[in-house]
């Protein structure tokens, strides 16, 4: 029995489909760059510190990455939409009583919670494409969602950024609560529900346990997983860091700095759809070791950088732009190989994908928070690192180019 229900929808219902999906992944991203322009001035208005603002970013990865090792199993068993009904009416409650959150600390609790309800939308949407287009079709579409997912970035932290200057912080969180609103719609009356009859797998402890067991001893899944897990670890260190390097440390005012975000997730964007591009006899393997390169050879000008001081914000921003573009490589290469191996636990295969790329994620930000912050050498430091680690584990886990292929 399988899982798969392929099809070949018109032009206008195949983009309507890819808009929706790559909606409910945005979810994450939104609820961290809508809220980035708004974390130094929370220092202030709770009292806090800056190791205290970020911890609502390290609590929103863990949710983030935990929530989602509990979606895989249910959605294989009960369907794709009814989890999606919970988690985005968990994110939008969440969402709201971020708005009303009295203290720091109940802040960083309550974005637990609305990290639970966003990483629903990204285990279903992932599982959703693997259910709904045939493996040939994976690399472009994973590079098409990324086009999606690149736009929130983008205009993301502009418009918190006004929203922060018109209405004050706390219209941001309503402001996601309103686009979960949305989405609920979205979710009900437009998108289908595509786990085949008959494909459900039961929610027993046992098969739960050996299904993780047999992905985790799968070498090139957990090789391409960690690889994207790396790759956004280092998108997450810039992302937390950016607000205090380039707003405290080199005085952009919040709006500006609201185009240098943009201007990243164009790089994003762009790489993403020559990926999609690219010959499908290209490997998929050939183009992730090239990208993890890439990443590697951006994190040395970045330290130097760092460490000399020379060059002011421009020499910080350019080699994390390189960084971000070939991570437009990286994230659809990376997630087409690992959900290429796994057809029939689509759902759980998207479950570990995700766990996997936001607990070190969450690593990655959690050492930022210890260690010394008044200058950018913390987040190059880590930057750099993931580009390491993320090449060398390529180099020893994600050998086979034809392996890949005839997993499909």
């Amino acid at each position: 029995m399988t899982t798969q229900q392929h099809i070949r929808p018109s032009r206008l219902r195949h983009f309507e489909l890819i808009v929706l999906m790559g909606a409910l992944q945005a979810f994450a991203p939104l609820s961290i760059d809508m809220y980035l322009p708004s974390m130094p001035l929370l220092e202030h208005v709770f009292g806090a510190t800056t190791a205290e603002v970020q911890a609502t970013l390290i609590t929103f990865f863990l949710g983030f990455a935990l929530g989602q090792s509990l979606y895989g199993p249910v959605t294989d068993r009960f369907g794709r939409k009814p989890p999606l009904y919970f988690s985005l009416l968990l994110f939008l409650i969440a969402s709201a009583l971020c708005a009303l959150a009295p203290s720091i600390h109940a802040l960083a609790v309550i974005r637990l919670f609305q990290a639970l309800g966003a990483c629903g939308g990204a285990v279903m949407s992932r599982a959703m494409v693997r259910d709904l287009f045939p493996p040939e079709e994976l690399r472009r579409i994973f590079s098409m969602l990324i086009l999606v997912l690149g736009v929130s970035p983008l205009a993301a932290p502009m418009i918190g950024g006004y929203l922060l200057l018109w209405f004050g912080w706390k219209s941001i969180f309503w402001t996601q609560a309103s686009l979960a609103a949305l989405a609920l719609a979205g979710v009900f009356f437009r998108l289908p529900e595509s786990l085949a009859p008959g494909a459900a797998r039961p929610l027993h402890a046992r098969l739960i346990f050996s299904t993780y067991g047999r992905l985790l001893s799968d070498r090139t899944f957990v090789g391409s997983s960690l690889v994207c897990g790396l790759s956004s670890a280092g998108m997450f260190a810039y992302i937390a860091s950016a607000p205090f390097v380039f707003i405290n440390l080199y005085k952009v005012t919040p709006q500006r700095f609201g185009l240098l975000f943009g201007a990243i997730a164009l790089g994003l964007i762009a790489a993403s759809q020559v990926n999609g591009r690219m010959a499908y006899r290209v490997p998929l393997t050939r183009v992730l070791r090239n990208a993890n390169l890439v990443q590697l050879a951006a994190g040395v000008p970045l330290i130097a950088a760092a460490l000399t001081g020379w060059g002011g914000p421009i020499a910080v921003f350019l080699p994390v732009f390189v960084y971000m573009c070939a991570a437009g490589f990286v994230f659809p290469n990376g997630s087409t190989i690992a959900m290429m191996h796994n057809p029939k636990i689509a759902g759980t295969a998207s479950a570990l994908l995700g766990t996997n790329q936001f607990i070190i994620a969450a690593i990655s930000t959690t050492v930022l928070a210890v260690i010394e912050t008044s200058s950018a050498l913390p987040m190059a430091i880590v930057i750099a690192g993931c580009g390491l680690a993320a090449t060398l584990l390529n180099f020893l886990t994600i050998n086979s180019p034809s392996a890949v292929r005839s997993a499909a």
